[in-house]
């Protein structure tokens, strides 16, 4: 072959995994072994049962493979290997090819093909069928270079917690803080008892004091420096998770104007973030984007500043954020601009009959929420609510809300699971009742409410009510086998766009016409799936990412399965926000629909390999929460 050649077969390859993870030396004395050939439409290459020597790479055209039965199994095209099943299973050919049109193919002998296997994991993890390596490294290419979406903030903590007893002098609180070189220090309460359950409480620590604090209520007003340092503790703690990512833990500082996080694993305090700790991370225009939404005075000043949201979205997709990232950004925003309308509520209506808390429902509390959106919420309500006399309010309030998030982009929602509607502003009592009866009575009905009440989290007010609710939902949920075959049941409503022979199912009319809902047909079916897992572990995390771990901690799926089920939401889920942010930037109304006819082939290979991970965890769910199994 002349070096011509070589240099254009070299340049092909190495667009391709598994060859772009190959050292540089290995894939040229690979691309020296590479013979070409052609193949005219028609053409059978591999026949049943003979012999096979080489791994085939399809340069151009089309290849068809086919099952032993004769039934057609795939459809290859530019940059798709085949050939690597015969090869490891004694050298004879398991699936048929034959060429669908004119096509040109790169042959690698088998002597280089197992020679590689023996010498690179990489080369031979990619051929391990069990392995999802295919797909791995498609998401491991998408990860980000930025540290803001994939460090989180418990690496950031290099030191243990400072702490003092309530009872310490403000003089010996500096004294420490001094000697310790910290700007704060989290106070604790000795006497206080430690709970049962290490998930229900921040263990002793009451509050937190900070430099500033000494500056502002100390030095300030002349404070007696012997005044016990519980006089001058902040109380109330904002505490962050040390699963939190750097970039959401700066959203939480800067939303609610603190300088120091206390960081905590399963409650328990382990270590103090300062603003300054943050800074470096900074993703300034999402941050400032989102202190921006607090500073506004009015619905139509909203409105106008919420025009600059795609844009937003449009940035944090250039800077190559993973999905995680860019689905708890934009749900922080989302939040904070219902937030601030309801101060402007009450600013309008006065201060609330009754403590209350806005739940946020489905994808924002997930924190996966994307540019693509309606609003679910609903209302949680003191027990003395009190109907005759505090609805009138609270229809108020609910009507200002969902008003003012429609003028600021957040569609009203279709099945009206809003505020507004009386059905979902109940007090704490109630939907406690509302959520037993669900799962005791597992309705069609029941559990379409189930898919998405059970995804809610705590955005205005009183939001300790929004944790109460979830560990309400996790224990009931858990222990109910009958609710949770149910909900299995009802998770494989949504199947993945995937045909019996491995194509591509489309829309048929319409719209959309051949195209793929990446949301109804992608990331819905595969959140359904893990909220069930989730579920049944007792999971109180909210986001799909974060559900794996707690499902992969339980050993509940076979091993290395909950890894593969993170790469394909991660894979369709960046499918799916390149595309929005395509939309935006051609001045289309962003929207879910993909036509594989525009994705690369690349994208095409991985995002059949990642539907194909969603149909094998529907199948599994079949299995585990079956009826029968319920029954026992």
């Amino acid at each position: 072959m002349a070096d011509v050649e070589l240099e254009e077969v070299y340049a092909f390859l190495v667009q391709y995994p598994p060859f772009n993870e190959l050292p540089d030396l290995a894939l040229k004395n690979l691309v020296a072994h590479v013979e070409i050939a052609y193949y005219r439409s028609g053409v059978e290459l591999l026949q049943l049962g003979e012999p096979i020597a080489d791994l085939y790479m399809v340069r151009s055209g089309s290849i068809e493979v086919y099952k032993r039965n004769g039934e057609l199994f795939n459809r290859l095209e530019q940059g798709e290997l085949f050939g690597h099943t015969g090869l490891l299973m004694n050298r004879k050919v398991r699936f048929p090819a034959t060429a669908l049109e004119d096509s040109l193919v790169y042959c690698i002998p088998d002597a280089i093909f197992f020679s590689y296997c023996d010498d690179y994991d990489v080369f031979a993890d990619f051929f391990d069928p069990d392995s999802g390596a295919q797909l791995r490294q498609a998401v491991s290419n998408l990860a980000d270079n930025n540290d803001l979406s994939t460090v989180k903030v418990n690496t950031l903590l290099h030191r243990q917690v400072v702490s003092v007893a309530k009872h310490t002098s403000i003089r010996e609180a500096a004294m420490l803080m001094s000697h310790e070189r910290v700007s704060s220090l989290l106070v604790t309460d000795p006497e206080k008892p430690l709970p049962n359950d290490p998930e229900d409480d921040d263990g002793q620590v009451i509050g937190i004091v900070t430099d500033g604090d000494l500056r502002r209520r100390v030095l300030a007003t002349d404070l007696n420096p012997a005044t016990a340092v519980a006089e001058i503790m902040t109380q109330d703690l904002l505490v962050a998770d040390d699963n939190t990512y750097v970039f959401e833990a700066m959203l939480i500082m800067l939303r609610q104007n603190v300088h120091h996080l206390p960081i905590v694993h399963r409650k328990r305090p382990v270590g103090v973030l300062s603003l300054s700790d943050l800074l470096r991370h900074e993703s300034q225009s999402s941050v400032l984007f989102v202190r921006g939404i607090f500073n506004q005075q009015s619905i139509e000043e909203l409105a106008n500043y919420a025009q600059q949201l795609p844009d937003i979205f449009v940035r944090l997709v250039k800077e190559d954020s993973n999905s995680h990232m860019i689905g708890s950004a934009m749900s922080v925003i989302g939040k904070s601009f219902k937030q601030r309308i309801l101060e402007l509520a009450e600013d309008t209506l006065g201060p609330p009959p009754v403590k209350y808390c806005l739940l946020a429902l489905g994808s924002m509390a997930r924190d996966e929420q994307l540019i693509v959106t309606d609003q679910d919420n609903a209302l949680v309500l003191d027990d003395s609510y009190d109907s005759a006399q505090h609805d009138a309010y609270f229809a108020a309030l609910a009507t200002f809300l969902c008003d003012g998030l429609n003028a600021c982009g957040y569609r009203y929602c279709s099945g009206d699971i809003m505020a507004t509607n009386p059905m979902w502003r109940k007090t704490v009592s109630q939907w406690q009742s509302c959520f037993e009866d669900w799962i005791e009575h597992p309705s069609p009905k029941a559990l379409l409410h189930s898919s998405i009440f059970f995804d809610l989290e705590g955005v205005y007010g009183h939001i300790k009510w929004a944790d109460t609710l979830n560990r309400f939902i996790a224990t009931k949920a858990k222990s109910s086998q009958r609710f949770l075959a149910c909900l299995a049941r009802n998770a494989l409503n949504r199947t993945p766009p995937l045909g019996f022979f491995k194509d591509f199912v489309m829309e048929k009319d319409g719209e959309h016409k051949n195209s793929i809902n990446l949301k109804r047909r992608g990331t819905a079916p595969l959140t359904d799936v893990i909220r069930v897992h989730a579920l049944a572990v007792g999971s109180r995390t909210q986001n799909s990412f974060e559900r794996l771990e707690d499902i992969a901690a339980a050993n509940i799926l076979p091993a290395g399965k909950a890894t593969d089920l993170s790469d394909a939401l991660e894979y369709i889920s960046m499918v799916r926000i390149k595309h929005q942010a395509m939309d935006i930037e051609a001045n289309r109304a962003a929207d879910n629909n993909v036509e594989p006819e525009h994705l690369s082939s690349f994208d095409k290979r991985n995002l059949k390999e990642a539907f194909q991970l969603v149909s094998n965890a529907q199948n599994f769910l079949k299995f585990r929460y079956s009826n029968n199994r319920a029954m026992q």
